[in-house]
């Protein structure tokens, strides 16, 4: 007996992408759900006018929180989550259709991971430390994401999980500024968690984490075997963890002025920060 599958799809503001995601999962969906945070770019009329697509709306606060409040109105037991820039391919496709028909029904896991292929500006990214890439986006409803700001997972013990063979594709960071605002929004939501976790923005973090970032991704996990971009992913990495840090900065200084204390002159102080933020649906 074939179990039965609700594919659940994120987005806001997603029209040159959401249409080409909910093409590539009909094969696979007993239901697909919409999950829209605010699109006012035309991407709502297109889904609307689809009778597979059943859509659900609510205000945007991270990633975890929006994926956690749409996975429980899901319809089936079993659950396949997809961000609008994401693809199944055709071998995947057949892979959990077999799923549905063999396992799904009578396995003890609770989720299953799938690798991912992911292309930047067009360009396939081989390298980089993205050659390993794995997100766990086909589960039991019971699951939830961890309650943190930036890249939260799936929060399901290893030895309940299991790896496909098959990968998704990615289409991930549409331009330069598409990729600027996203390293800020992240910034942003990883400032605030590391602030609630106690950390501190000293000079060490500061220098060190992103001179790390960049000779991690560029030479010991050969991003430079991915050319300009290789080059563009590290170096765009490297920013984004300054930038972390330099928002931890500026909410320890807000904190300081909050409480009526001195204004820090030392080393710890970093330039101004650049402003800015997008909405992402991706963990």
């Amino acid at each position: 007996m074939s179990s039965s599958l609700t594919v659940i799809i994120p987005c806001k503001n997603e029209q040159p992408n959401i249409m080409a995601c909910i093409d590539s999962v009909r094969a696979v969906a007993d239901e697909i759900l919409i999950a829209d945070s605010g699109s006012t770019d035309g991407t709502l009329e297109l889904v609307r006018r689809d009778p597979d697509c059943r859509v659900i709306e609510r205000e945007y606060r991270c990633s975890a929180d929006f994926k956690n409040w749409a996975i429980p109105q899901a319809s089936h037991e079993w659950i396949l989550l997809l961000d609008a820039d994401e693809r199944m391919t055709a071998s995947l496709q057949l892979e959990v259709l077999q799923l549905k028909r063999e396992t799904l029904e009578s396995t003890s896991l609770l989720a299953f991971e799938i690798g991912r292929q992911s292309y930047i500006l067009g360009k396939p990214v081989r390298y980089s430390g993205w050659q390993n890439d794995t997100v766990r986006r086909l589960f039991r409803r019971e699951c939830r994401y961890q309650e943190r700001r930036v890249h939260a997972a799936l929060d399901v013990p290893r030895d309940r999980t299991q790896l496909l063979e098959h990968v998704l594709e990615h289409h991930t960071y549409r331009s330069l500024a598409h990729f600027a605002a996203k390293l800020t929004q992240y910034a942003v939501w990883g400032a605030e968690d590391l602030r609630k976790a106690n950390k501190r923005a000293g000079v060490v973090p500061m220098v060190c984490r992103p001179a790390w970032r960049f000779l991690r991704q560029y030479i010991f996990q050969r991003g430079f075997l991915d050319g300009r971009v290789g080059l563009l992913i590290s170096g765009m990495g490297a920013y984004g963890v300054f930038l972390k840090y330099a928002m931890l900065w500026e909410l320890e200084r807000r904190e300081r002025s909050r409480q009526g204390r001195p204004q820090t002159t030392d080393a710890t102080v970093s330039p101004p920060l650049l402003t800015g933020a997008a909405t992402h649906h991706s963990t």
